[in-house]
């Protein structure tokens, strides 16, 4: 039977956008560690009760292995210590501690982490103090919820129940071309519940459309190769990638998350160029596909202009 690759995720510190652009408050978190919610105990003021509406959990926890999937290729991803570390430093040394979406789709305002720490003694550690059990190295963040509908229709109800971190890594092992790593496997869930979260939340999404033209050409062409060749002919991305792709060929807005991907997939800039086998038959390049799906050469180098523009606060 053979065995599932064990893949090691690192910073890239010659990546500018290497590192963590935000943490998203989920359902089911892929570290398998829920947080806690800490209230105010029975102080009353002006004989109303007030919460404190903190959360606090593990965003990183190293060494634990945590199953991926892309396509038909399953493998386990995992962080050292050192990168659990170096993460934690450069989310606050970037000013990243105000990034928060829900589900790793929607951006929220009014969160912000105000606690940030890698456990180093398990007995003594603030963690114990809320019945967390958890290995030395682990980066723990408690994150005040300034947002009184996400505190009210997704933490006190349950819908939400713990952190995931979203950003930037390199990987150790390099991947066959025809294998592309899409999205983590929560965002497909997420897109199955987004038109209720839309519809449930008022929630200020700032997106942007300026893309270049030929980055939604890039994307038509792939669209066009799959009405025409058929779904067996045309592969390469998951769901989540065409609707990337249908986003960019009509001109869509897309958020500031949706950006931070398509600068990621700079790391894919091999796959810019065809298959020699292949070029005839370009639309059976699964990794050109995925190339141009997401806009391909104009479409990434926008983003990755993008990104360096929002760290400038140019936004």
């Amino acid at each position: 039977m053979e065995s599932i690759r064990v893949i090691e995720l690192i910073i890239d510190e010659e990546d500018e956008i290497s590192g963590i652009d935000a943490i998203s408050i989920v359902d089911d978190p892929a570290i398998q560690e829920d947080f806690i919610t800490l209230s105010s105990q029975e102080v009353k003021l002006a004989e109303v009760d007030k919460d404190k509406q903190i959360l606090m959990g593990p965003a990183l926890i190293p060494n634990k292995k945590i199953y991926r999937r892309s396509g038909e290729e399953e493998y386990y991803i995992f962080f050292s210590d050192d990168t659990v570390r170096k993460a934690a430093e450069l989310f606050l040394s970037k000013g990243k501690q105000n990034n928060s979406t829900l589900e790793h789709e929607i951006e929220l305002n009014g969160m912000s982490v105000v606690e940030s720490w890698i456990i180093e003694d398990k007995e003594k550690d603030k963690s114990n103090l809320y019945g967390f059990d958890l290995p030395l190295g682990t980066w723990m963040v408690s994150m005040k919820v300034n947002n009184d509908e996400v505190w009210s229709s997704y933490v006190k109800t349950g819908k939400v129940k713990g952190f995931s971190i979203e950003g930037h890594f390199a990987d150790t092992m390099e991947r066959p071309q025809e294998q592309l790593p899409e999205e983590a496997e929560e965002e497909l869930e997420a897109l199955s519940v987004l038109e209720e979260l839309m519809a449930s939340m008022d929630v200020e999404m700032k997106s942007y459309n300026d893309y270049p033209k030929a980055a939604s050409e890039n994307a038509q062409k792939v669209l066009d190769w799959r009405n025409r060749y058929g779904r067996d002919e045309v592969q390469g991305m998951t769901r989540v990638g065409w609707r990337r792709a249908n986003q960019l060929a009509k001109g869509q807005k897309i958020t500031r998350q949706t950006i931070a991907r398509m600068a990621a997939f700079n790391r894919h800039r091999k796959n810019a160029k065809i298959d020699p086998d292949l070029r005839g038959t370009p639309w059976k390049d699964k990794g050109y596909v995925a190339w141009l799906g997401w806009g391909g050469s104009e479409g990434v180098d926008w983003a990755i202009r993008k990104m360096k523009q929002f760290r400038r606060g140019e936004f």
